[in-house]
């Protein structure tokens, strides 16, 4: 009797309380899908159903650069919010990740919901609220054992841009027809986050604060099955799981097989309703810093599902299938599949914990060992990056290893006298594979991104993929330097080699000291000293007084190893008056933004100079271009993008004068295109003999196949592979690298040697492809083809870029030719 009444009260209870939740429509005021909200009230929705039910605890997890909290909730049994503590261990000890019982194996499901990462694809965040509000009156039964944790919104700065200028410019009643004005987001649109990054494309690289922040929740709890909510073009329906080729090799059959058994159950969902959908295309899982492919590699059942809408779509539209798409529409859609990613979790829960436990077993990998070497600082950046992680790495001293060698493409052996090592015999192994692998294996070269990311060629260093296990015992290497200088020295030096060093040299110009760089090798006291070396002088500062004090408070906060010198006299080399050692002028930047521009190239250098070097710069809107006095700054930076109808006649002289009277322009990726064959500049592009076809290749690809020509074409294709080229190290463009540089290529973009200017780098006529594809006549018209370059007019010069080095803010080792171009390329001149 005692039991059936202790039942009948809970029972009582737990109406009681669910009765006070309001649905997000009461909440609101509004019907879910006739208005976009705010992330502010999705927060206050979110806040109230945690405080008026037992099934759910909300929390803040982090701060976006707008300040926006970034939030998730967790949704379980009031049952299992007791035990929730031990829910989430017990899911870590059976993959081993924490120690303690190596038996444990969870008998609950984790699954995680992430809404909203590209900003525009607002639908999911709406239906963020309505997926609760039926988890905690309706589906309570799934959550005895289901941990469910719902993040409304991945990306609130880009979500808000996007409502509030919806909300602005929107029709009332909204208009759907496509060209009306609330359907057609200016620049730059609501997809990316406050510095204009793809949060979607940061998982692994963890640049940005949203994700930093994200990744220790997620760490924290590594859910069994991860779904990504996004949107995409008005006239596709749906896309759920399971995914496209090409498939990562490590992705196992039980999760190729669950996407299929999660598939199943939302099409009979979709069925029932008469709703269209489409699986096992676009969306494929290679590239490791997806929502989908990030989860997929730390174990779980990782997946994107896109409604049609986007940015586009609005409150409503009319398609080109004659039929008009609402924001109602799209999040039923979401919701449902939500819901029944829910439940088949619900009802796998056993067959979830057995193959999560069983990914993080890596007996199987052919690579034990990774074994990397070369510029300390490049290292540390890298173990930085692996702790986001939690990633173990290890150091070995002085020894040889040998294996597959990155710098010899091919077997090999690496001399060291200390060494990191990163293992895959540990939890996280498969993941080292994916991230450390020469080059990605590819079932279908028709892939949804970039096909190479390697990080020893992505941080520049020298490494040794071995089939040994290499024991890693060593005292980390990374010292904290205990820099004491003498007021008495006539000067301190530096090395150049890192981001560090800039980061060092950044703040040096800022607080007013004067800095000086050698173009020679020079020894002084003992010691040698290569191109690019900081001088900082007693001389060219004598009227600061706290001259020592602030360079010696700058090296300590920047861990720099600056060397006192007590004279100017060079032992060997330059002497610090020479010609050679020359003054850094301390840039005044200008940025272009706007129309013309890729919102996404502008963004990754806008956030290289506030949150990487520290430096500041001026962003001036394309549209400006004609009001502006470039005078005003000593470089321009034109970031990727189509200056067609920015650069016209009037604005290219106006340029040319810029740069005729000491100027710089550097220019990004595809904004090179914009000098190429232009009135006086000698860069041309490059050209194959396959470029002009004859009658017969016409007529050859004019019978290709209507089902074979997407795959045909491939062979014009560069899906972000790395090439190695050639470097003229002595160039001040190429200070602190050595005479060989992998680069990150995103296209087949090719243009010819400068015959007027300096070739920085280079691919020679024999190309090597080192990661990644490229087809073969993409490769073929890469053959002695510029990379970096500078080109002199006047007293300025021009900087072409062919590859980004700032793309995505991952590859690490690109960054220092663009800092190169700023403060050493051509600056002859100090400003007084």
């Amino acid at each position: 009797m005692r039991t059936y009444l202790s039942l009948f009260v809970a029972v009582f209870l737990t109406t009681l309380l669910t009765a006070q939740i309001q649905s997000p429509a009461e909440f609101l005021g509004y019907e879910i899908g006739t208005e976009f909200s705010r992330h502010a009230d999705v927060v206050r929705y979110f806040e109230h159903v945690a405080e008026n039910s037992d099934l759910v605890t909300y929390h803040q997890y982090g701060k976006t650069n707008e300040r926006r909290p970034l939030t998730y909730a967790v949704v379980t049994s009031k049952a299992n919010h007791n035990n929730l503590d031990n829910i989430r261990k017990t899911n870590l000890e059976q993959t081993g990740i924490l120690s303690g019982n190596a038996q444990a194996r969870g008998d609950k499901a984790i699954v995680w919901l992430s809404y909203n990462v590209h900003g525009n694809e607002a639908s999911s965040t709406e239906a963020s609220m309505v997926t609760l509000y039926d988890l905690v009156t309706k589906k309570q039964a799934w959550l005895e054992n289901t941990v469910v944790i719902i993040d409304p919104c991945v990306n609130p700065d880009g979500r808000d841009r996007y409502a509030n200028w919806y909300n602005q410019v929107k029709s009332t009643p909204y208009d759907p027809l496509q060209v009306a004005a609330e359907h057609n987001e200016p620049w730059p649109g609501g997809r990316p986050n406050h510095y204009l990054f793809d949060l979607n494309r940061d998982w692994m690289w963890a640049s940005q604060v949203e994700s930093q922040a994200r990744l220790k929740i997620y760490n924290k709890w590594m859910p069994h099955v991860h779904v990504d909510f996004h949107e995409q073009g008005i006239n596709n329906p749906y896309y759920f799981a399971p995914a496209a080729e090409p498939y990562h090799e490590v992705i196992t059959d039980f999760q190729r097989d669950f996407q299929t058994t999660i598939g199943k159950n939302h099409a009979r969902y979709f069925d029932e309703q008469g709703w269209l959908f489409f699986t096992k295309e676009r969306f494929d899982l290679l590239y490791p810093s997806y929502g989908d492919t990030y989860p997929i590699f730390m174990g779980a059942i990782g997946m994107t599902y896109e409604q049609a809408g986007h940015g586009m779509a609005g409150l409503g539209i009319n398609t080109d299938e004659g039929y008009e798409l609402t924001l109602v529409d799209r999040v039923a859609h979401h919701k449902t599949t939500g819901l029944s990613t829910v439940e088949v979790a619900y009802n796998n829960v056993d067959k979830l914990n057995t193959e999560f436990s069983s990914f993080f077993k890596n007996d199987n990998l052919k690579y034990k060992s990774y074994v990397l070497s070369g510029n300390m600082d490049n290292l540390k950046t890298l173990a930085n990056l692996l702790d986001k992680h939690e990633i173990k790495y290890g150091f070995t001293t002085k020894g040889k290893a040998s294996g597959f060698s990155y710098a010899s493409n091919g077997q090999g052996s690496m001399n060291y006298d200390m060494a990191m090592v990163v293992s895959t015999n540990q939890p996280k192994g498969k993941m080292v594979k994916v991230l450390m692998e020469p080059n990605a294996k590819l079932s279908n070269p028709l892939t949804y991104d970039i096909t190479a990311w390697s990080l020893p060629h992505a941080y520049g260093l020298d490494a040794v993929a071995s089939t040994s296990l290499i024991t890693a015992n060593a005292s980390s290497p990374f010292k904290t330097q205990n820099t004491v200088l003498t007021p008495n020295a006539a000067g301190y030096i530096a090395k150049w080699d890192s981001m560090e060093d800039a980061q060092f040299l950044a703040s040096l110009l800022k607080e007013g000291i004067k800095v000086r760089f050698s173009e020679k090798p020079f020894s002084s006291n003992g010691q040698d000293f290569d191109r690019g070396s900081l001088i900082i002088t007693k001389s060219d500062n004598r009227t600061n007084e706290n001259f020592t004090t602030i360079v010696g408070q700058l090296a300590v906060k920047h861990n720099r190893n600056v060397v006192a010198t007590p004279s100017s006299f060079a032992t060997s080399g330059p002497d610090f008056g020479s010609p050679d050692v020359k003054l850094i002028n301390p840039p005044r930047i200008a940025l272009l933004k706007g129309d013309g521009t890729s919102s996404l190239s502008y963004g990754a250098t806008w956030h290289f100079f506030e949150q990487t070097l520290h430096y500041p710069v001026t962003s001036i809107d394309t549209g400006s271009m004609g009001r502006v006095s470039l005078n005003q700054f000593d470089v321009l930076i034109m970031p990727s993008g189509w200056y067609g109808s920015v650069l016209n006649d009037s604005a290219l002289d106006k340029v040319k004068d810029f740069v005729r009277g000491g100027g710089k322009i550097i220019a990004i990726g595809s904004a090179v295109g914009s000098f190429a064959g232009k009135s006086g500049f000698s860069l041309k592009r490059n050209s194959t003999s396959n470029d002009e076809d004859s009658e017969d290749e016409i007529s050859s690809d004019n019978l290709t196949p209507y089902s074979e020509r997407e795959s045909s074409s491939t062979t014009n294709f560069i899906t972000g592979a790395i090439f190695k080229t050639k470097v003229d190290k002595t160039h001040p463009m190429a200070y602190g690298y050595g005479d060989t540089y992998y680069t990150l290529k995103l296209g087949s973009s090719s243009y010819k040697y400068l015959d007027n200017g300096y070739n920085v780098a280079w691919i020679p006529e024999e190309v090597t492809s080192v990661s990644g594809f490229a087809g073969d006549s993409a490769k073929a018209k890469l053959s002695k083809s510029l990379i970096f370059g500078e080109e002199r007019m006047g007293s300025g010069s021009i900087i072409y870029m062919v590859d980004d080095p700032l793309f995505r803010a991952f590859w690490q080792n690109g960054k220092l030719f663009f800092t190169n171009a700023i403060f050493f390329a051509n600056n002859n001149r100090f400003r007084l």
